[in-house]
């Protein structure tokens, strides 16, 4: 093992677990969220002084107002706040945390990655349907909504990696999750990008994506099995297996698996559609086409 064990000095330690354990138990509680985390990057931010200042009713400047209003996610929108199909209950609770997560990012302070990573697994079990334990979130990771993920024990998503869950998401245990990494689980139309298809992608225990890979909507990486840097997963990737290129494909099984894995011939198959998505839109929908194109094709 290449890793070192790394500790905080004691009162640090203490300051950190204290409040990480205070803004956990607020979450948790019958608080208004979108006050909790309005207050807590209020502190983080250093920014308490101008605040109580522009609530006692003194002058503040535009840029200043924009900046404390800014604080309550109430006052905010996100990309998949646009989306038809989001659950808006649900969207509603998890907006607020996705909010916190992202805004912590911003923060120097969350390049202290002993702090930073603490506090964003306490974050990962109010955001996330589900998450395991010990696992381990860096820095700039993005969500669609967050509440569509399941995260297994032990696994590690480094920085900058978008999660997508505007379909569902289910990664597994010990899953490496390398830097600049892109998992999908909604696609377009070719014809219509407006029209959204929503599908269940499966990252299985023990998989590797490695550096800048992308899998796509739909797909399945099986059990133990390797995404070469840079790789974009279109199809299934059969357990044990090491996948490379645009689009991945198996070029080699794992050392000592291939009693028990697919042959290299047989992997490579698309099951998209067995995991897509049904939703419903509501009656009094107005759907429009924003693009306002002619999709007709010439005659």
């Amino acid at each position: 093992m290449t890793k070192r064990y790394v500790s905080l000095p004691d009162e640090a330690e203490a300051g950190m677990r204290e409040f990480i354990d205070e803004v956990d138990e607020r979450l948790s509680s019958d608080e208004d969220t979108c006050a909790v985390v309005k207050h807590v990057l209020i502190d983080l931010s250093g920014d308490r002084e101008a605040y109580e200042r522009w609530q006692a009713g003194k002058d503040v400047s535009p840029a200043e107002r924009v900046r404390l209003q800014s604080y309550d996610p109430c006052n905010t929108t996100l990309e998949s706040e646009y989306y038809a199909e989001k659950d808006e209950e649900r969207f509603r609770q998890s907006k607020h945390l996705q909010w916190l997560w992202r805004q912590f990012d911003s923060l120097p302070i969350a390049d202290n990655v002993e702090f930073a990573l603490r506090f964003r697994r306490m974050l990962a079990d109010h955001l996330f349907e589900e998450c395991g334990e010990n696992c381990r979130f860096f820095k700039n990771i993005s969500f669609t909504y967050g509440h569509n993920i399941t995260i297994g024990d032990n696994t590690v998503v480094h920085d900058d990696v978008h999660l997508d869950d505007r379909g569902r998401l289910t990664i597994g245990d010990r899953v490496s999750i390398s830097d600049g990494v892109h998992v999908y689980s909604h696609d377009h139309d070719v014809v219509d990008q407006t029209e959204v298809r929503n599908y269940h992608t499966i990252v299985e225990d023990d998989v590797r994506l490695t550096y800048d890979s992308m899998v796509r909507a739909g797909n399945r990486v099986g059990e133990n099995a390797i995404v070469g840097a840079r790789g974009v997963v279109q199809h299934d990737i059969p357990a044990h297996h090491i996948a490379v290129g645009m689009p991945a494909k198996s070029v080699k099984i794992k050392p000592g698996w291939e009693s028990v894995a697919t042959p290299i011939e047989e992997g490579g198959v698309n099951r998209q559609e067995q995991r897509h998505l049904e939703y419903d839109l509501p009656d009094d929908f107005e759907a429009f086409d924003e693009f306002g194109r002619d999709l007709e094709p010439p005659r």
